[in-house]
């Protein structure tokens, strides 16, 4: 397997609660997703990226980790993961795990100890202070599930730091200890095979030391920015985070080239993302670009792109993605599930320059499936209920056939399945089908040099439409209008999305989000 794989490569999100249920428990394991690699093979991937598979209580589904170096029962044991990396790499896929090193479980050993009482081993090893004269909390910081970021021990007398539930205790990331912990897990899932990380709240390790209170938003922020009424500068966002990616940059690249670090940097301003890869080779592989993610299908989302590939660094790389566990999927989000614009955006999201990432179900369309208040498995939905119904809708059962196909026969899912029409099973059969685009996709950009590494630029097209150069000689044009638009693509239409115009030449009416990829 080629050096720098994630270059030329595409990642594949998978959350194992929700991709294939083996035993019947109604929650998806490891076992189920070794059952189903061959979609991934079919498919073309080229690395799944797992959501944390770690032992958790599951105050939030995986994301508050009570031990970083084993595998969660309910998903199966150490040699079901290994099974599942050897299986995986002898089918060319990599598998890169989540990993959560902003706070812990409050159930974690480390936390146990550390609020036991003020003096114990593991007490600096998390972010304590002193209540205010009046007894409130020591700042203004807030929690981005909503209310303070901090709770009172009553055992210690002290408040500790959580940026998100209080089940999840944040880290203290200038203790040289909780540096060198991490570095040891690190090494031994990189021991076990794992070809990388997805680093949770990337941008959040690092806080302030002072503990400094946050400054209002302002007109300038971002939209979702605005809407949490504080700057997050001091409990996220430090410059001292860089450090400690530098550092892991150099443990990782001791493996082999082949290891990579996806940061999952929530940031909104392009030159705050662009510094998460320093030189270009010193810090992340990959860091996610959210601007991108909640930038609107077409001219908006142009900008975005255009503006992160002219300010990276050489040799820096970008990673694009439109759905997730978090964000939602872009079926929904960027497509109103409209059947024309999936099959555009999923042209763009495949022939940019950088690593795109898709979430299982993007392949078939799959859009976000609504859930009733009583099936409410996340926290923020079931805090924010019914103003904000939450994250199930988007991690809901992969449809794999018409009648389910996630778990046995009569056993229920542990969250409700979606429209049982959209499945794999039939669109593997429909030559037309949207998972049929999409794997078609991939083979081009497997064939053709110019998609998997060539240059971007962007080219003048008619309003409406968003065109630009792969290379030297592969030219991408999408109708993000709902007018048609008169295009001349040069040389013979690779792949369209509408799969008749593919073998033609010269002139095309592009219909409303009609997107196709041409010799140029």
């Amino acid at each position: 397997m080629a050096a720098e794989w994630w270059r030329s490569g595409v990642l594949y999100e998978i959350y194992p609660r929700s991709f294939a249920d083996s035993n019947g428990d109604g929650h998806g394991d490891l076992q189920g997703i070794l059952d189903h690699l061959d979609h991934c093979e079919w498919l073309g991937i080229d690395g799944i990226w797992l959501s944390p598979v770690t032992p958790s209580p599951d105050a939030d589904w995986g994301y508050d980790v009570s031990d970083y170096t084993s595998i969660h029962p309910d998903f199966g044991d150490l040699e079901t993961f290994d099974r599942l990396v050897t299986e995986a790499r002898r089918r060319g896929i990599r598998v890169i795990l989540d990993l959560v090193p902003n706070h812990t479980s409050d159930q974690h050993p480390w936390f146990l100890d550390a609020r036991s009482s003020r003096g114990a081993r593991y007490r600096d090893w998390y972010v304590w202070a002193d209540p205010k004269p009046d007894g409130g909390p020591p700042n203004n910081w807030r929690s981005v599930f909503g209310g303070p970021a901090w709770t009172l021990d009553e055992t210690t007398g002290q408040y500790y730091l959580h940026n998100f539930l209080a089940e999840q205790p944040d880290l203290n990331w200038w203790n040289e200890e909780v540096r060198d912990a991490f570095d040891d897990i690190l090494r031994f899932w990189l021991d076990r095979g794992a070809a990388g990380f997805r680093i949770d709240v990337a941008n959040g390790l690092v806080k302030d030391r002072d503990l400094r209170d946050n400054p209002p938003v302002t007109d300038e922020d971002h939209p979702l920015i605005r809407q949490q009424g504080l700057r997050p500068v001091h409990n996220m966002n430090r410059p001292e985070v860089h450090e400690v990616f530098k550092r892991w940059r150099t443990l990782v690249d001791a493996y082999r080239p082949d290891r990579v670090l996806l940061g999952e940097t929530w940031v909104l301003d392009l030159g705050q993302l662009i510094r998460f890869y320093g030189r270009g080779t010193d810090q992340l592989h990959l860091a996610m670009n959210f601007p991108f993610v909640f930038a609107d299908f077409g001219p908006a989302l142009r900008s975005v792109v255009e503006a992160a590939d002219a300010g990276l660094p050489p040799r820096a790389w970008s990673a694009w993605h439109g759905s997730s566990h978090d964000a939602g999927r872009f079926p929904t989000r960027w497509c109103d599930g409209d059947p024309r614009k999936v099959r555009a955006a999923l042209v763009t999201l495949l022939t940019l320059r950088g690593t795109p990432i898709l979430y299982y179900g993007d392949e078939i369309g799959m859009t976000d499936v609504p859930v009733p208040r009583d099936r409410l498995r996340d926290p923020v939905g079931i805090r924010r209920w019914p103003e904000d119904p939450g994250r199930d809708r988007y991690r809901t059962p992969m449809p794999w056939t018409r009648s389910g196909g996630f778990t046995h026969p009569g056993v229920e899912p542990w969250l409700p399945a979606g429209d049982p029409a959209t499945n794999v099973a039939d669109q593997r059969e429909d030559r037309g089908s949207v998972l049929h685009l999409c794997r078609d996709l991939l083979a081009l950009r497997r064939a053709r040099p110019d998609l998997a590494l060539g240059a971007f630029d962007p080219i003048e097209a008619p309003e409406g439409v968003w065109a630009w150069r792969r290379g030297d000689s592969t030219v991408v044009a999408v109708n993000a209008s709902e007018a048609p638009a008169k295009v001349e693509v040069g040389g013979e239409v690779l792949l369209g999305t509408r799969r008749e115009r593919d073998g033609h030449r010269g002139a095309l009416n592009l219909e409303p989000w009609e997107a196709v990829v041409a010799e140029g």
